[in-house]
């Protein structure tokens, strides 16, 4: 087969290509809608690393959304988009519940009370990863000159904007001298536990 038929023959069929994305879109989706829950359907207050989380979680929604209605043909493309927003999200959420087992903060309970919010986005965090590289994976077919070293690129990527994100977070409040008050101090943000004496 001469170049030019090669170059006129139609990219191979993506087959479950679409579908990875369509799941990845739905869970960027369900972890925004979750992540805003917390604050208007529970009134608990988002700290910063909570912020960062919830923008990386709505930013990677929106390029899933955006490309399913404007390039609904390349659905592999909105993966590697999302790829470093996704792995950007999970690094930060790591870090928030590493934060949690090192006994330095403590936080609220999240959504029906199964684990709390850190918890959850890292789960969350972790199944939208693994539903964005099949995406990305099963896309490649998308162009032949696809790399998975390219990949690698964008994880790299996301592990440098969660450390920027943690590096440029506001210091932790000091940890009180005398337990908190559940009147004028409702369990309602992450914050440093009391250890008492």
């Amino acid at each position: 087969m001469n170049e030019n038929a090669r170059s006129n023959t139609k990219p191979e069929s993506c087959g479950g290509n679409r579908l990875w994305s369509l799941l990845a879109l739905g869970l960027a989706v369900i972890g925004s809608v979750g992540s805003i829950y917390l604050s208007v359907g529970l009134g608990l207050k988002a700290c910063p690393l909570c912020f960062y989380q919830r923008t990386f979680m709505m930013g990677a929604a929106s390029i899933f959304l955006v490309m399913q209605i404007l390039e609904s043909k390349r659905p592999g493309l909105a993966s590697c988009l999302a790829l470093p927003l996704v792995a950007g999200g999970l690094g930060v959420a790591g870090f928030h519940v590493y934060l949690e087992v090192a006994d330095k903060l403590e936080c609220p309970p999240g959504v029906l009370g199964i684990g709390n919010a850190p918890q959850q986005s890292l789960v969350a965090f972790s199944v939208l990863l693994v539903a964005t590289v099949l995406a990305a994976w099963s896309g490649r077919c998308e162009s032949r000159r696809q790399h998975p070293l390219g990949w690698v690129g964008l994880l790299i990527l996301g592990a440098v904007m969660a450390a920027a994100s943690i590096k440029s977070s506001p210091p932790l409040p000091p940890v009180p001298a005398q337990p908190y008050d559940p009147v004028t101090q409702p369990f309602e943000m992450c914050r440093p536990p009391f250890r008492g004496a």
